[in-house]
């Protein structure tokens, strides 16, 4: 099972600079890429790992071509890891197990479902009544898609998804919890993928709404109505909370919270583990978190934090008296 440096320029394009010829048996990390074995350097931070590389061939930037080509060969291409990405998705066409077109049969498949014939459904999945699975669409084991909602074409659901389950959704009532039935549904677009255990709450009364090209990582929870704009991204255990709509090119870090009824504009970047209490208007890169420490530094730090407001009001008194001298 290998692939000739040739035949991968030939199929992706890009600059060979070494032998054609060399067969190519795995990708690799850098950092333990042998004499068969193809990598990448796409952070030039990471240039001493290049020289110090035993890598038959690495994927570089025109930037890096003199520096790579001192320890062998190389692949010359304007984004490595785009090129990367691409090599990985012609090794899988190659030598990757074809997925089965089709319905498993221990999959339970409503009669007023629609499933694509090109479609893949996987064991113990269950499609309920009027869903609509789209062309080419990949739902992988246990996968659940609920009454009404709608999964666009190739989109790949990992392990574990369950899309429409109700939304969190209950008025008090006598100091008891009333059900708010929720009456709409998940609408999914075209090329997403949404990672293992992953949940898509159905809307309250309009659809929740996955726009096309959106990635979720694992364990990611969508409340009902949110809006999740085009190429957006949300690392695992990411959480939104109902009816807010996030832009598209968006991304959202590991652990990160979104609090309900908010806006992200297109291009928000949202660091990990940070939590979104208020709407944000214009694209950039957002941090809110208290950084780690020892836990007797934190707890001081922890405790002066507390008393900042008071601070500010003494503050503000002796500059109100200073103005008045």
């Amino acid at each position: 099972m290998s692939l000739l440096l040739g035949d991968i320029v030939a199929a992706l394009g890009g600059s060979l600079e070494g032998n054609p010829q060399v067969p190519i048996e795995r990708l690799a990390p850098l950092e333990v890429a042998g004499p068969q074995e193809l990598s990448f350097l796409s952070n030039p931070r990471y240039r001493q790992q290049l020289a110090a590389s035993q890598a038959a061939c690495v994927i570089v930037a025109p930037a890096l071509r003199e520096l790579a080509l001192q320890r062998g060969a190389c692949i010359v291409a304007d984004d490595p890891y785009v090129y990367f990405a691409r090599v990985t998705q012609l090794w899988k066409q190659r030598y990757g197990t074809p997925v089965p077109v089709g319905i498993h049969p221990s999959a339970v498949v409503d009669a007023a479902a629609v499933v694509h014939p090109t479609a893949s459904i996987g064991p113990l999945c269950v499609v309920e009544r009027g869903a609509v699975i789209g062309a080419g669409t990949v739902l992988k084991s246990r996968v659940t898609v609920s009454e009404g909602c709608h999964i666009g074409a190739r989109c790949i659901l990992h392990p574990g998804v369950v899309i429409g389950a109700d939304g969190f959704g209950f008025a008090p009532q006598g100091g008891q919890w009333l059900k708010i039935e929720q009456l709409g549904a998940v609408r999914i677009g075209d090329d997403v993928e949404i990672g293992a255990n992953t949940c898509i709450d159905r809307g309250a009364l309009q659809d929740t709404v996955i726009e096309d090209g959106v990635k979720l990582d694992n364990q990611v929870q969508i409340g009902h109505n949110v809006r999740v704009g085009r190429h957006t991204a949300m690392a695992g255990c990411a959480g939104v909370a109902g009816s807010t709509h996030i832009g598209a090119h968006c991304t959202i870090g590991g652990a990160a919270m979104v609090l309900g009824h908010l806006t992200l504009a297109d291009g928000v970047n949202v660091s990990t583990a940070t939590v979104v209490s208020h709407s944000i208007n214009r694209a950039g890169h957002y941090t809110g978190f208290f950084p780690m420490d020892d836990n007797a530094h934190w707890e001081k730090n922890a405790a002066t934090l507390k008393q900042l407001h008071r601070l500010r009001e003494r503050i503000k008194a002796l500059e109100r008296g200073l103005d008045a001298a």
